[in-house]
């Protein structure tokens, strides 16, 4: 790869704070046109002087200009003060998957049990056929503990916090620890939280997945993934897979995946804060039964979500609502500014149905185990004005 990068080196012992990372990080340094912002090069292939002897670019599946500005940038944002590297992927489950594909078959993952429905999806219906098993568990939420499910052949270990959809907070901090104690690779889905509220590296991890479709792209029109670590010779691992494999993003969706990130923090902060309105709003409404966000003071990972997140809570909050999928409908129906939709992360609000949409690959009794019940949404809270969200809610709960 080549020396010569656009944009410099912003990844390790930046002084500046994450607000200006996610704007300068990666910018500029265009040699020919001194363009601000790094061009799209949209090219499958580079001329090459002589046999093998090239720019440090020779297939754009291997490498580009513009997804490595945009792997800089990500790395900047979650490793500030150490030298990190990121990885990009053509979506936050081909993250995933990739970083799976650093087992062999016979081992063994540990899992959260509240997860990701695509995650639990490629874990049990694809990974389990080719010898990697998983166990779930809700560890400090009243599973059991890592110590117990351990096993001589577990090699990893898969946080998300907050969870997807029911928010359920980790401490990566004490499970890293009893992780790397035994040798277990830990890896932390971090894109509820984004690096502007919690930074996983930071915390013991060893590599952070992030779905860039969500909050780092912001505006819901690109597909993408970033895993990022700071062991070297993990991070070559994982660009040998990024190549091998092939599931990259293009030169397009990581210009506009990086435009997003420049934005970042002013959108972060109107989604906190119109959530943490909706949710102080939400918690004592009658038609509620049951509100799940982690900046309520009565959520039990409280506590651990003020210390890891830094005192905010991200955009994200469920509830259920009474009636059952009766009363889920009617209330869906009745919204204007919540639009019914996969996915999360975006300017715009949504609403989604964890039960029959984003965890519907997982078997009926599995979800309903889990705490999926038929009246449980999912709200995705953009940047819309806040008092336009509460009348909306509030209207549709009253009908």
């Amino acid at each position: 790869m080549s020396d010569a990068r656009l944009g410099g080196d912003w990844s390790g012992e930046s002084e500046d704070h994450l607000d200006t990372l996610a704007v300068r990080a990666a910018m500029g340094g265009d040699p020919r046109t001194g363009s601000v912002q790094p061009p799209v090069y949209q090219t499958s292939t580079y001329e090459q002087s002589g046999f093998a002897e090239h720019t440090g670019y020779e297939y754009a599946r291997t490498q580009n200009p513009t997804r490595e500005a945009l792997e800089q940038a990500v790395a900047a944002l979650e490793s500030p003060r150490e030298v990190a590297s990121g990885v990009a992927f053509s979506s936050g489950m081909a993250a995933i998957s990739t970083c799976v594909q650093l087992l062999q078959a016979g081992d063994h993952v540990l899992c959260v049990d509240d997860v990701y429905g695509g995650t639990w999806r490629y874990l049990m219906q694809v990974m389990d056929r080719f010898g990697i098993s998983t166990t779930f568990s809700a560890f400090e939420n009243g599973g059991q503990t890592l110590d117990e499910l351990c096993r001589d052949e577990t090699r990893m270990l898969i946080i998300e916090t907050p969870t997807n959809p029911l928010l359920s907070i980790h401490d990566i901090t004490e499970l890293s620890a009893a992780a790397k104690a035994r040798g277990i690779l830990v890896l932390v889905d971090n894109t509820f939280a984004t690096p502007l509220l919690q930074r996983p590296l930071d915390l013991g991890a060893d590599i952070v997945i992030h779905s860039t479709t969500k909050y780092i792209g912001g505006h819901s029109d690109l597909i993408g993934g970033m895993a990022v670590v700071r062991d070297s010779k993990l991070a070559e691992r994982l660009r040998f897979l990024q190549n091998a494999v092939g599931a990259i993003p293009g030169p397009w969706d990581c210009f506009l995946t990086l435009r997003g990130l420049r934005t970042l923090a002013v959108r972060m902060e109107r989604h906190c804060s119109n959530a943490t309105l909706l949710a102080d709003r939400l918690a004592d409404h009658p038609r509620v039964l049951e509100l799940l966000y982690p900046g309520l003071q009565t959520h039990p990972g409280h506590a651990v979500a003020a210390q890891q997140m830094g005192g905010q809570f991200g955009g994200m909050l469920s509830l259920q609502v009474e009636g059952g999928a009766a009363g889920a409908r009617r209330f869906v129906a009745e919204l204007r500014h919540f639009t019914l939709a996969e996915s999360l992360g975006g300017v715009e609000s949504l609403v989604n149905h964890p039960l029959t949409m984003t965890h519907a690959s997982m078997p009926e009794e599995d979800r309903l185990a889990r705490g999926f019940s038929a009246g449980l949404l999912r709200l995705s809270v953009g940047i819309e004005h806040p008092e336009d969200l509460w009348k909306d809610i509030e209207r549709a709960l009253s009908a």
